[in-house]
């Protein structure tokens, strides 16, 4: 079972600004802030999304292929979450809308400030 994940940053600062207002579109927020990470959490309290500097004093970077993925609440949610992303500093990876490679699938990707691909997705049959 995940309990969690973190996303290196090069810029504490820059994406503690970023992720606050990113994450909060889709009900979560800082609960924990040490020197070189943030801890975000749902309704529950439960930290699951870590930003931090990485531990060994190398530069962070992203993976081809990795992407951090969050679930929205509605379409509302999606256009929020990549709104939000895009004018805090991210980067439009698609827009929000329907995708042909899933059935009833809304969704959107952009990347954060230092390059990490952020989705957010609905499936509109629940």
């Amino acid at each position: 079972m995940l309990s969690g994940v973190c996303i290196g940053t090069n810029d504490i600062a820059h994406s503690t600004a970023f992720y606050d207002a990113v994450l909060k579109t889709l009900g979560m927020m800082r609960v924990l802030t040490e020197e070189y990470e943030r801890g975000y959490a749902g309704r529950d309290g439960k930290i699951t999304v870590f930003v931090i500097s990485p531990y060994n004093g190398q530069a962070a970077t992203f993976g081809n292929g990795t992407q951090f993925m969050f679930h929205a609440a509605d379409e509302e949610g999606v256009d929020a979450f990549h709104a939000t992303a895009v004018s805090h500093g991210g980067t439009d990876e698609g827009a929000p809308g329907p995708r042909d490679y899933h059935p009833n699938y809304y969704g959107a990707y952009v990347r954060d400030p230092d390059g990490n691909k952020l989705n957010v997705s609905i499936s509109l049959d629940r």
